[in-house]
């Protein structure tokens, strides 16, 4: 699959009153997709996957930062970063584009959201692809105590500084070592740049909100979770990377069977395989026949 020059590199966006940063690709009058990106990560996610998707199918596609990551504002002080509050990213994106009922593109914390707003407003969403991501990071009811008393202390000591680094190579290498999950260095390379500051004494320092480390004070449970996914009406397509965080967890296994309308594929490749040079292309090719054989039904 070719990646040509006038679909390869994105044009910037600012939505929602500047709050929002975004990257598009593909003609402004193409269909467009919302692309939402992972927990620490950025629109620059999705810098390898979409050249590809535009090209292939025509379609424009938006990847936005969400609040408190990449080019986006931070959230005002004293506000939480919950999940739920990355829904009204979405929303407020949809507003400022005029999208009514939107296909979303999405990975780990992104699908996260999208799985909430498919539930939640369901007239809004018309397909999901997920990305190594599905339903939300769960807390049983039993712990619920424990994980406020944890929020609580964490939200109450003072915000410490954003990481500071001597050049660009260091901050990636950073961001390999200290990764939740296992990035090298080409595919945390995006990423790095994307959140990246040039201080005027040539140092490197990162956009990302420190807040955004801290723990949440109230998550979902698994019922309620699997309550969620069991109201989504869209279709879904999943596709998980073979080293990925899904697999064949039991969390995962009851996940799948909760979503009513779930297409799985699971590909070579990790928990970033959209972004992985050497898995990008697969990603492509199954989200390019999945789209043709949807359109080909409708």
């Amino acid at each position: 699959m070719s990646q040509p020059t006038a679909t390869r590199y994105p044009h910037s966006l600012y939505l929602a009153q500047g709050r929002l940063a975004a990257l598009s690709w593909g003609r402004d009058a193409a269909p467009t997709w919302l692309a939402l990106h992972g927990w620490l990560d950025n629109a620059a996610s999705f810098s390898r996957l979409a050249p590809l998707l535009v090209e292939a199918l025509d379609i424009r596609i938006v990847a936005i930062d969400f609040r408190g990551h990449g080019h986006s504002a931070h959230a005002p002080a004293g506000e939480d970063y919950a999940l739920w509050d990355y829904c009204h990213d979405v929303l407020d994106a949809m507003d400022d584009l005029a999208i009514e009922r939107v296909a979303l593109l999405a990975h780990s914390m992104g699908a996260a959201v999208a799985c909430l707003l498919a539930a939640a407003v369901p007239e809004r969403i018309e397909f999901m692809t997920l990305l190594d991501g599905l339903g939300a990071l769960n807390t049983p009811s039993g712990d619920t105590t424990s994980q406020l008393r944890k929020g609580l202390m964490a939200h109450r000591r003072p915000i410490s500084r954003a990481p500071r680094y001597p050049d660009l190579a260091t901050a990636v290498a950073a961001r390999v070592a200290g990764g939740v999950t296992p990035l090298d260095t080409i595919t945390a390379m995006p990423l790095v740049e994307r959140n990246a500051d040039v201080t005027a004494d040539g140092h490197v320092q990162m956009r990302t909100d420190s807040r955004l480390l801290k723990p949440s004070l109230v998550r979902f449970t698994p019922s309620q979770v699997l309550a969620l996914l069991a109201d989504i009406q869209a279709p879904v397509l999943l596709i998980e990377g073979e080293e990925g965080i899904l697999g064949k967890r039991d969390w995962a296994e009851k996940a799948r069977q909760a979503v009513p309308h779930l297409t799985r594929h699971v590909l070579a490749g990790g928990h970033h395989l959209h972004l992985e040079p050497k898995a990008v292309s697969g990603v492509a090719e199954v989200m390019t026949q999945s789209l043709m054989k949807r359109r080909d039904q409708s």
